[in-house]
């Protein structure tokens, strides 16, 4: 059975891995721990391909242990037991390290599992996820366990690696190579950060080359057929959803229309149009607010369309949104007002209205005023008259501050003027 490319060439000292220089470069955290060879429980952090079974194929040589991986996807609490069962065995005198990869998947008991082992030493864990280790790995662990997070690689970091999988390949068979210009550039920037995919493409684009008597010819039309349309690591349900839709909406918040429409593009990109759409929805009223109004039937309307024509042209009302908000003056004053006011009702449960206020107009014996007096405020000057209308226990409790926009300060000038005091 032939070896896939990627596997023949991984890199076997933590000189050859490419990226990662946050954690493995010269006096780098992680890299001072290998050179170290006393290697505590570690958690990797990170999306498929960018090197962490790598990384710790590498440790167990380094520290002459013996490695031993599962996957969480299909490991048992047996499988766990046989390998801690080589404890004290000769295969395990250099001392034992379980790579135990998507770890996330172990249920809470499995994981429970590993607790006595790693805690008394038997064995080493090394454990590796695509999910935020503090949303699915157990509590337990983490606290015994130090984190790392592994980053997608950017084009240029992937360059070299893409380069050296082409010549081993001519190599192995035995001709010269022949590259077409934005070849391996090309590569490096489809492959969204993940040096496997970037690989398994050379190696799709080796076996449909041109080749002769004496050369290999790789075209870069045909390397643009080839490459996989994966330029972004999204999961709708994972952590790159919630922290696109966060960029987008402090991009927005932060007025750079650039940043907005790149996480606008990004989540269009993932044909999650229904996510844009609701974030932009709550953007205009959270951060925008009364200091635009008319950015929530804008924006509405822009969102109805996007629905009603789909993508590819659902882009175009939505870019006319993410652009208006991220133009658009901002305020929270409303939405503070709101969060205030929830926070006292859930405070003071139901309380009492104002009598004038209430919905009937009659009085039992044991009202102490009798009568509902209200006051209709059409009767009155300008439309307003005085009178309580928060319940009495709330009765001075002000939610609501007029924003330093245009449009709030024209508002409260107007009704500063009206009840003849500063509001």
């Amino acid at each position: 059975m032939a070896v896939p490319l990627a596997e023949r060439i991984r890199p076997h000292t933590i000189d050859e891995i490419v990226g990662q220089e946050h954690l493995l470069g010269k006096d780098k955290p992680l890299r001072r721990i290998i050179e170290s060879g006393r290697i505590p429980n570690m958690i990797f952090y990170g999306s498929a391909g960018i090197g962490k079974t790598t990384v710790a194929r590498i440790i167990a040589e380094n520290a002459n242990m013996t490695m031993h991986k599962l996957n969480g996807t299909s490991a048992s609490i047996n499988d766990i037991k046989q390998i801690v069962a080589e404890t004290g065995t000769l295969s395990g005198i250099g001392g034992i390290l379980l790579y135990l990869d998507e770890i996330q998947y172990l249920n809470k008991k499995q994981q429970q599992s590993l607790l006595e082992y790693i805690e008394d030493g038997s064995i080493t864990l090394i454990s590796s996820t695509t999910e935020n280790p503090y949303f699915y790995v157990y509590n337990a662990i983490i606290s015994r366990s130090t984190v790392f997070e592994f980053k997608p690689l950017t084009p240029t970091e992937i360059l070299p690696a893409i380069k050296r999988a082409f010549q081993l390949s001519a190599d192995d068979l035995g001709l010269r190579l022949r590259l077409e210009s934005g070849v391996c550039e090309y590569i490096a920037s489809g492959c969204g950060g993940d040096v496997r995919k970037s690989i398994n493409t050379v190696e799709l684009c080796t076996l449909s080359a041109d080749r002769d008597e004496e050369s290999l010819t790789v075209r870069l039309d045909a390397v643009k057929l080839l490459t996989q349309r994966s330029n972004m690591h999204y999961d709708r349900d994972g952590d790159q959803h919630y922290d696109i839709l966060s960029a987008l909406q402090k991009s927005i918040r932060g007025s750079d229309p650039d940043a907005a429409i790149h996480y606008a593009a990004r989540l269009i990109e993932a044909g999650d149009i229904i996510s844009l759409s609701r974030r932009l929805l709550v953007i205009a009223g959270e951060d925008v607010g009364l200091a635009y109004p008319q950015a929530v039937p804008i924006v509405k309307a822009c969102v109805d369309s996007a629905m009603q024509l789909g993508l590819p042209e659902a882009r175009i009302p939505l870019g006319e949104a993410v652009i208006l908000l991220a133009t658009s003056p901002k305020s929270n004053s409303s939405y503070l007002a709101m969060d205030q006011a929830l926070a006292d009702v859930r405070q003071g449960g139901a309380m009492d209205f104002p009598r004038q206020l209430q919905n009937k107009h009659f009085d039992g014996e044991d009202a102490k005023v009798k009568g509902q007096h209200y006051l209709y405020p059409h009767n009155y000057p300008n439309h307003w008259v005085e009178q309580q209308y928060l319940p009495d226990t709330l009765k001075n409790k002000r939610y609501y501050e007029f924003g330093e926009n245009k449009t709030e300060q024209l508002a409260k000038a107007y009704w500063e003027k009206i009840k003849n005091r500063k509001l």
